[in-house]
């Protein structure tokens, strides 16, 4: 019985290797002959060829669409799709540790915090109002201070 466990495991590891490996020949044959631009193409859920490569964990497949030359490049691993993630983060949710690491080594980390705000100490520290809104919307004021509690204004 345990000949049997092995032999078919080792058969579904054999047909996962060849699968991958006729992938990456296919992209060897039609990356330089199609638009670039395609490697950053969503479907109807958002998600890209590398949201497909991180899902299916074939690193060759995503290495190959990342460093593509001409291609968007990094870039690629920034763009969401429609459940939210980036193709890192369906790496991290499928477990695929080996992708998720190599996502981190080469993504661009200066690039995703040049959009965000710098913070900056408050000046009256006594008193500070911050604002959140829900999903839906709606804005709730809170004020805090040092010497009073504090009161959330709708």
């Amino acid at each position: 019985m345990d000949t049997q466990v092995s032999l078919a495991s080792v058969t579904a590891a054999c047909g996962e290797l060849t699968r991958a490996r006729y992938l990456t020949d296919v992209l060897d044959y039609l990356l330089p002959i199609v638009s670039p631009s395609l490697l950053s193409m969503q479907n109807d859920a958002q998600s890209t060829p590398l949201h497909w490569a991180a899902l299916n964990q074939h690193l060759n497949v995503a290495q190959k669409l990342v460093e593509f030359p001409g291609g968007p490049g990094v870039g690629l691993i920034d763009i969401k799709n429609a459940a939210g993630r980036s193709p890192f983060g369906e790496a991290e949710n499928a477990g695929w540790n080996e992708g998720a690491k190599w996502f981190v080594e080469v993504m661009d980390l200066d690039d995703a915090a040049k959009g965000e705000e710098e913070l900056v100490p408050a000046e009256d520290a006594d008193q500070i109002e911050v604002e959140i809104q829900d999903a839906d919307g709606q804005v709730a004021k809170l004020k805090i201070s040092s010497q009073q509690q504090s009161k959330c204004v709708p």
